[in-house]
């Protein structure tokens, strides 16, 4: 600080009161900012570079293609519509080995994989809404339950059957003809039938041991849910399996009496609904008169329409025999 900038104020000698200094500080006027006069914006010292994408490969343009396409197939083959081929003659002459079909899954209620792919491990599964509940007469595919003795099938198999019976049905057959509820039921047109009547006792009739064969069957009653089955010594041996398939234990002692989970009961409540399923070659059919009903829970479900047909005998390597083959008359058949 220099002598302009403070004054001293220097006592009196003579005087009694105490002595002060006073610095006063000299102030220079403040800045008048003008309104014209604008501060101007700080530089910005970040130089933002931007580069153009690297345009996609051909080879991962087609691999996003197929990915996309591939999961559009696995959910139309799970919810809506899949391929299968006739590999016997059951349903003779309505379907023919070699007929190439679309099964329509999503109208009896899709349902989410039954076993992991490509494997006989089964899983559970839940099923979708459905459209409509099968019918008598609908052509349909279904999980194959197993034979009599089976509690589930070995392998995971697919059948195709007409439908016969519905839950509830009571099913005869006599002299070849088919009988719903004590009414005749006309055959399909393209049934196939062995001329002469069948007249032994087949051994592997269901249920065993019934004096019945395939052109001779039943009565028998198609189970429903909540019916109520009567259980004896006499009949435990054509309930047991049944019994079994659904979760449940059964056993008859020495004395002839029946336990059902280890409690004894001589009566048993259905859980489900069951379907009567036979082949249209009526002689040459593997179907409910061999192995039983076939719960709903099977269903997979209606075929629609031939896409494809010919001889599956004839190998690729003979190219222009098996192009000859082709059954052209079939293709795009509706199947009734």
């Amino acid at each position: 600080m220099t002598d302009k900038d403070k004054t001293e104020k220097i006592p009196d000698s003579n005087a009694n009161e105490t002595s002060k200094v006073e610095i006063v500080k000299k102030t220079e006027p403040e800045a008048v900012v003008k309104p014209d006069m604008a501060v101007a914006p700080a530089k910005d010292t970040v130089i933002h570079v931007t580069h153009n994408p690297k345009p996609n490969s051909k080879l991962k343009e087609y691999f996003d293609a197929l990915l996309f396409a591939g999961l559009v197939a696995i959910i139309l083959k799970i919810i809506f519509v899949e391929a299968y081929r006739i590999p016997t003659g059951s349903m003779e002459n309505t379907l023919l080995v070699g007929d190439f079909l679309l099964v329509n899954k999503f109208i009896y209620g899709a349902t989410t994989p039954r076993n992991i792919p490509f494997t006989q491990t089964r899983i559970p599964f839940f099923r979708l809404p459905a459209l409509k509940e099968p019918d008598r007469g609908d052509v349909v595919v279904f999980d194959y339950p197993g034979n009599t003795n089976e509690l589930v099938s070995a392998e995971v198999t697919n059948y195709i059957k007409r439908l016969i019976g519905k839950p509830g049905d009571t099913i005869q057959i006599v002299n070849k003809k088919l009988f719903v509820n004590s009414m005749e039921v006309p055959d399909p047109p393209d049934a196939k039938f062995n001329k002469n009547i069948t007249s032994s006792t087949l051994l592997d009739i269901f249920p065993r041991g019934k004096p019945w064969n395939d052109d001779n069957y039943g009565p028998v009653v198609v189970p429903k849910k909540d019916d109520v089955i009567k259980i004896t010594p006499d009949n435990i041996e054509d309930w047991k399996t049944f019994i079994r398939r659904e979760g449940h234990t059964i056993r008859l002692t020495a004395d002839n009496k029946v336990f059902i989970d280890e409690m004894e009961n001589s009566s048993y409540k259905v859980e489900k609904n069951y379907y009567f399923m036979m082949g249209d070659n009526r002689n040459n059919s593997s179907d409910s008169r061999m192995w039983g009903f076939m719960p709903e829970d099977n269903i997979i479900g209606e075929a629609m329409l031939i896409y494809w047909s010919w001889n599956p005998d004839i190998p690729f390597n003979e190219f222009g025999r098996l192009f000859d083959s082709i059954r052209w008359d079939r293709i795009a058949k509706i199947i009734h």
